[in-house]
């Protein structure tokens, strides 16, 4: 990438790095539709929301690889009604976004509805859609009676949809998993209850809330919940990689699928997954060069667009993971607080990769 001044807006830092790396240089809007199957259908595969990754600069980036939409990290909606702007800076999106999906949660339908009309006024046209969160197994969430916890009262559960489709005009969803509690799968009656109050498609994630993100995740669930409802389900779990984002729906049904942990350090997985999907090889893994370039691009967004530049550290071991001698730039990346201390960190990394010569320590 070119050298770049660091007051470089993140569509400037995009349009210049973005396909150096074979990602966009612009971000595409997301596909046209009467409703929300016919926009899914034209592109299905969605950047999951995830609490402390989905910022303005990972958004980007993943959208710059393909993907048709990207969430914010969920958002309290108390912290939107008592906590000011600090809780915006998780909602608004960088002008390099077209649009953005944001994610909600908490446990009172009457801040539900404060929050969502809130946002849908703050954003105007670039919201594309509400998703609350009824899957964070996390025990601060559920303790409070939020995340997954919602799968327990259904009742309130609804409450909450039908705060939210009544105070907004874009398609408000949620995502659950298989229940909270191993034994029974409670997902396919919990998404009828959800569609009945309002919900214009159901996200699932096949694991129990009581797994975490341990086991293995059900796909026979997420095909479950397709069969139980007629909206659009968006399955998610264990989607490692482009080829197994592809097979998710192929063997469930879905109408869409979630990447969450199959985008660390690889935005192409959005592309390469269409391009399987229609029929195409299996593309390449990038090279060791490129992912260093998409690394170096990926801490430039963050400073355009004001993120914490520690993020970087996270970054540096997804994107060079696997690269020789990683283990000594990871820990490199631990004493990198600054932009141009990644961008040194980056210069060794490809100098070294170019040369194949041992990192000095």
């Amino acid at each position: 990438m070119a050298e770049a001044t660091h007051s470089m807006t993140a569509a400037e830092v995009l349009v210049q790095g973005g396909p150096a790396v074979g990602l966009a240089g612009t971000i595409a809007s997301w596909p046209a539709g009467a409703t929300l199957a016919e926009r899914l259908a034209a592109n299905p595969y969605l950047m999951a929301p995830m609490a402390g990754v989905t910022n303005d600069a990972y958004r980007i980036m993943m959208r710059a690889g393909g993907a048709a939409l990207a969430y914010t990290e969920m958002v309290s909606v108390a912290g939107l009604h008592y906590g000011g702007e600090a809780t915006w800076d998780l909602i608004e999106p960088d002008a390099a976004e077209p649009e953005v999906a944001v994610q909600l949660f908490g446990s009172k339908p009457e801040l539900f509805g404060e929050a969502a009309r809130a946002v849908r006024e703050r954003l105007g046209g670039r919201l594309a859609l509400l998703d609350i969160n009824m899957a964070c197994p996390v025990r601060k969430v559920v303790t409070k009676g939020e995340g997954c916890a919602l799968m327990d009262d259904p009742l309130l559960a609804m409450r909450i949809v039908s705060a939210c489709a009544e105070a907004v005009d874009v398609p408000v969803t949620v995502k659950i998993r298989s229940a909270r509690r191993a034994g029974r799968v409670e997902a396919p009656a919990f998404a009828e209850a959800m569609v009945e109050a309002g919900a214009q498609a159901v996200a699932v994630h096949g694991r129990f809330a009581t797994q975490l993100y341990h086991g293995d995740a059900s796909w026979d669930v997420v095909r479950e919940v397709v069969e139980a409802v007629d909206v659009p389900v968006i399955g998610s779990g264990d989607v490692r990689d482009a080829a197994t984002a592809a097979r998710m729906r192929e063997e469930t049904g879905c109408a869409a699928v979630f990447v969450a942990r199959g985008s660390y350090g690889n935005p192409w997985v959005f592309g390469d997954a269409r391009t399987i999907a229609a029929g195409g090889d299996v593309p390449e893994l990038p090279s060791a060069l490129r992912r260093i370039d998409a690394f170096e691009l990926h801490v430039r967004l963050l400073a355009a667009t004001g993120s914490h530049m520690l993020r970087g550290r996270t970054l540096a071991g997804w994107y060079l993971k696997g690269l020789p001698h990683a283990s000594t730039w990871r820990d490199r990346a631990m004493g990198c607080s600054t932009l141009d201390d990644f961008l040194r960190l980056a210069d060794a990394v490809r100098g070294l990769v170019e040369g194949d010569a041992e990192p000095a320590r």
